[in-house]
């Protein structure tokens, strides 16, 4: 147990009201955890504002409370800690309650819109080959070795992150990799850790419903960079466009990745196919089990960071070339009939438009493409004509279909899709909006040979509608078709 003064310490707090020896036993925003002993942080969130419920807290006997306006009335009986943001103090004080834990292992940060998930995975995979005891924090699931424990946003809040980070501690873990999404930066869910290195991607439209802008899209993935310290690396995607603005202004020391401009880490693609591809990395050369060139960035960044933290080079080749995709990421199967089909978690139009360039690039040309593809609801919608018009593009035959509808209208969703698509693919374009019909018409049209894609829920195993979650998983349901067509 804590006092409260140990915890705000490092605070640059505005006002402190009450006693600041109180003792602290745990940390919350969730006014139903709230009890004795506890300090509850007042957040503005999107939907609901943490101040409306002081009063219930304090009914609970909770004392401290950290917020960025006072009530009306304040209890003489509770401590008040005014702050000018109260989900960056909530950072400040999740860190120093978990003794400040990401100073004990090495942590690396990866942002980006695609291929965080990838990366991440495949550096816990990697270090975990090494011999190493390694946390991973990611969109699929968070780890600990061996333990699972299951993720609900891509990157948790600040008290969790750093619970979680004091525990991998203490089951000796030497490094964690995680995902730093753009909103996690933005809320100051990652504020007051200590990176050992951050890496960044690419950028590409997504989340605009929550940024407004790209360039406010760009400035939150750059925060990652500008807060890291000077004993940290920076590692950035040349080939980007957005790339090299990543490391403007870092303090970090700056290395860069690429196939294509000089880079500290380079590579070239030499051969590829369904099965993988062969690479030559900074002049060695090495098959490995992804597909794709999107992939051969992914597998570049995580050779850099490796190499980073001071791997040798031929020894990451070697256990790299070992591992296999991530799940859910251009995961790969075939029917007894010679179908193929491919599970991807491809929501944005970027993403969409590499796994079909990927595709496209490895097959014949005889073959037919088959995909099916929606947008979720409740996201930016902006990008809905665009996934479609990218789909109709780059396919044989296009089937848009619900993703995770939430609380919206798939039909709606699917009428804001068809705006995307160009008149003269309407007759390769169906739509059906239940998802589990739409995998079951792809099989039904489908030759040997043909290639089925089934994008944007990838390792997902529901299908959120109208709040609820009901059991649902590209995967399952594809080889079950598979089964059915083959009798």
């Amino acid at each position: 147990m804590k006092t409260l003064l140990q915890l705000i310490s490092d605070l640059n707090f505005i006002k402190l009201l009450g006693s600041n020896q109180k003792e602290i036993d745990m940390l919350t925003f969730d006014s139903r955890e709230a009890k004795s002993n506890a300090v509850f942080f007042a957040i503005k969130g999107t939907q609901v504002d943490g101040h409306n419920f002081i009063s219930q807290v304090i009914e609970k006997e909770c004392e401290v409370i950290v917020c960025e306006s006072l009530p009306a009335h304040c209890d003489a009986n509770v401590t008040y800690v005014l702050v000018d943001n109260s989900s960056a103090a909530m950072a400040s004080l999740a860190n120093k309650f978990y003794d400040e834990p990401s100073k004990e292992l090495q942590l690396v940060g990866v942002t980006g819109t695609n291929g965080k998930t990838t990366v991440a995975t495949l550096l816990f995979n990697l270090f975990r080959s090494f011999g190493y005891s390694v946390g991973l924090l990611s969109t699929v699931q968070n780890q600990i070795n061996e333990a699972v424990i299951p993720a609900t946003h891509t990157t948790p809040d600040a008290i969790k992150i750093n619970a979680l980070l004091r525990q991998m501690v203490d089951e000796g873990c030497a490094y964690c990799f995680m995902e730093a999404s753009s909103h996690a930066i933005h809320q100051n869910r990652i504020k007051h850790l200590h990176f050992a290195g951050v890496a960044f991607t690419n950028i590409t439209h997504d989340h605009l419903d929550y940024h407004k802008t790209f360039d406010a899209y760009i400035k939150a993935k750059k925060q990652l960079f500008d807060e890291v310290n000077e004993d940290a690396f920076a590692l950035t995607n040349k080939d980007d466009k957005n790339g090299m603005v990543m490391l403007q202004n870092s303090k970090a020391t700056r290395y860069s990745y690429g196939l294509q401009h000089m880079s500290d880490f380079k590579a070239r693609i030499i051969e590829s196919d369904f099965n993988g591809m062969l690479l030559n990395i900074d002049g060695d050369e090495a098959w490995f089990k992804l597909v794709g060139n999107f992939n051969a960035y992914n597998l570049l960044a995580v050779y850099g960071v490796a190499c980073l933290l001071g791997k040798d080079k031929q020894e990451v080749i070697t256990h790299l070339s070992s591992l296999n995709a991530v799940r859910g990421r251009f995961e790969y199967l075939r029917s007894s009939t010679g179908v193929v089909g491919i599970v991807d978690y491809a929501h944005t139009p970027d993403a969409l438009e590499n796994v079909l360039d990927t595709i496209n690039q490895t097959r014949t040309g005889n073959e037919a493409l088959i995909t099916i593809v929606g947008c979720g609801g409740n996201r930016d919608a902006a990008k809905r004509p665009i996934m479609a018009k990218v789909a109709c593009e780059k396919s044989t035959r296009v089937i848009l279909t619900s993703d995770n509808p939430r609380n919206e209208d798939p039909e709606l969703i699917l009428d804001e899709m068809m705006t995307g698509v160009p008149p003269l693919h309407y007759k390769k374009t169906t739509r059906i909006t239940d998802r589990r019909e739409a995998i079951k018409m792809a099989v039904s049209l489908a030759n040997k040979g043909d290639i089925i894609l089934v994008a944007g829920k990838g390792h997902e195993t529901y299908q959120e509608v109208k709040g609820v979650k009901y059991p649902f998983d590209d995967k399952a349901i594809l080889n079950e078709m598979f089964k059915i067509f083959e009798a």
